[in-house]
Parts: structure tokens; C-alpha cells; sequence
């Protein structure tokens, strides 16, 4: 039996002068990139705020909207409400997904017989295309309750989210329609051939590559939804939004709206963030679908 011939351990390897060179310069170069960013921003910044405080009415806006007392005192009213609508949010955005990919996959049905459920699909996504989402829930809101719906609520939260749905199912739909248009056909024949029902192909070749074309765009359009959730405010539901306009009614202090802004972009800028991100490491780009 012969013994075994071990392999040279391999050399510890170092980068040349030249490559050591250019790694510093690429270095320096990062740094100062860096440097003159940082500059040039502190300078805009100091000069859009050197104007705003130099302004005639900055006392008088200052103590109106930037009163730090009125902010600590309203921020737990605030955040309560907030509370809410990300419960919204969440709730509506489930119901979203499954209607808007009921109608897409509707809006994909080809034959005669489907034409019915095509032109169904395709009046729903233009009309609430068409209507304003405010509308939307000024209708559903204040006309919904009048009707007295047997089994159905009168809250005006229940129909705010309502309003939220069946607007933003009508765009989300599109989006799903686009990314299961995408799919070559050929996909399609493929899950045919092997066997696979319409529903099966459609469920385990179309949907699955649709999905991940379309990330981007739904998690577009959950930012979106994570501010208008605030809108169902003008039914009377005490959200973020209705709690800082209590607070401001008992002195007229107009702080706690800007406490109930700053905690929205605490919620869509990160998400605005992750949506670009994801979208980056995807390949895509511009891509994104709102309201």
C-alpha cells in the first residue's frame, strides 16, 4: 500500500506594491468622496436653516409647531392612536393581497364563457382606479352605515378599511395582472404538457415566478398604505391622526400633528428603505406601484 503524496501547503500570499498602491488610493479617494458629501450637506442644511430661523415668523412657528412641552405631553396620545393604524394596516393589507390577486387572476381568464367575469374585473379596477381614495371613503363611509346591511357593521373603522381595500385591491391588482403577464407562455405549455390542470399550472409554475417579479412594487405599495391609513381620520376614528387634532383643540398648539408625522416616516422611511434595497439586490430598477 502506497502512502499518500500531501499536497505543498500553499504560500501566504501578499498583493504586490502596485496592487497595495492602488487599494490606498482607492481609499483616499472613498474618504474624500465622503468628506466633500458630508461638507456640501452640512452646508445646505445650514443654509436652508440659517433662512427658516432668520425668518420674521420663526418665534411664532416655533412655539406653534415645535413646542418640545406639548410634545411630551401629547406623544402617548399620539403613539396610541398610532397603535391602530398599524392594526389597520396590517388587516387591510391581507385582505388587499387576496382580492386584488382574485381579480387579476380573473382579469387573466381567456374564452368567451370568462368574458362575464373579464369585464366584472376590468369595471372594478377603473372605477376605484378612477375615484379619489378620499371620496372612496367619504362614500363608503358616511353611506355604507345609512344602508343598514344585514350582518354588516356600522362602524365608521369597519368602512374606513373598506374604503382602504377595495381602493388600493384595484391597483394592487394591476400589479399582479402585470407580473403574471410576464410569464413567457411557454411556462404555461411547459405545466400543460406535464400533466398539470389550468388551476394546477397556474398555482405551481405562473403564481410562484409572478410573485417574486412583483415584490418590489407591493412593498411600494405598503408604504403607501401605511400613510393613508390615516385618511379613515375624517370618519371620526380616533387614530395617530384624529389624537393629535384632539390635542390640538384643547390649546391650539399645532405640535402634536408634527409628533404624528414624525412617527409615520418612523414607520415608511425604513420601509421605504428595505423596498429599495431589496429592489437593488433584484435588479430592478424604477420599480414601484402607489397610489
Amino acid at each position: 500500500m502506497t502512502d499518500r503524496v500531501s499536497a505543498p501547503a500553499p504560500e501566504h500570499w501578499e498583493p504586490s506594491a502596485a496592487q497595495r498602491e492602488r487599494d490606498e488610493w482607492r481609499r483616499r479617494r472613498t474618504l474624500r468622496s465622503a468628506a466633500i458629501a458630508a461638507i456640501s450637506t452640512l452646508l445646505l442644511l445650514g443654509a436652508i436653516g440659517g433662512a427658516v430661523v432668520s425668518s420674521p415668523g420663526w418665534q411664532r412657528v416655533r412655539e406653534t409647531y415645535f413646542d418640545w412641552d406639548k410634545a411630551v405631553s401629547s406623544f402617548p396620545a399620539v403613539l396610541d392612536g398610532l397603535w391602530l393604524n398599524i392594526r389597520v394596516m396590517l388587516v387591510c393589507w391581507v385582505l388587499i393581497l387576496v382580492l386584488s390577486l382574485t381579480v387579476a387572476i380573473v382579469r387573466t381568464l381567456r374564452g368567451p364563457v370568462a368574458f362575464p367575469l373579464r369585464l366584472l374585473g376590468t369595471a372594478y379596477v377603473d372605477v376605484f382606479r378612477g375615484l379619489p381614495l378620499l371620496l372612496v371613503i367619504f362614500l363608503l363611509g358616511f353611506g355604507g352605515p345609512a344602508l343598514s346591511l344585514q350582518g354588516l357593521p356600522t362602524s365608521p373603522l369597519f368602512w374606513g378599511g373598506a374604503a382602504l381595500v377595495l381602493s388600493y385591491s384595484a391597483y394592487v391588482a394591476e400589479v399582479f395582472r402585470a407580473g403574471i403577464e410576464s410569464i413567457h407562455p411557454s411556462q404555461r405549455l411547459a405545466g400543460r404538457a406535464l400533466g398539470l390542470s389550468y388551476g394546477q399550472t397556474l398555482r405551481h409554475v405562473v403564481l410562484p415566478q409572478a410573485w417574486r417579479r412583483v415584490i418590489p412594487p407591493l412593498m411600494n405599495d405598503l408604504v403607501s398604505l401605511q400613510k393613508d391609513s390615516g385618511l379613515i381620520a375624517v370618519l371620526g376614528v380616533t387614530d395617530a391622526i384624529r389624537k393629535a387634532q384632539i390635542e390640538t383643540a384643547l390649546d391650539f398648539n399645532y405640535t402634536p400633528y408634527v409628533v404624528a408625522g414624525v412617527l409615520f416616516c418612523c414607520l415608511t422611511i425604513p420601509m421605504a428603505r428595505l423596498t429599495d434595497r431589496y429592489a437593488r439586490k433584484k435588479g430592478y430598477h424604477g420599480a414601484g406601484g402607489h397610489l
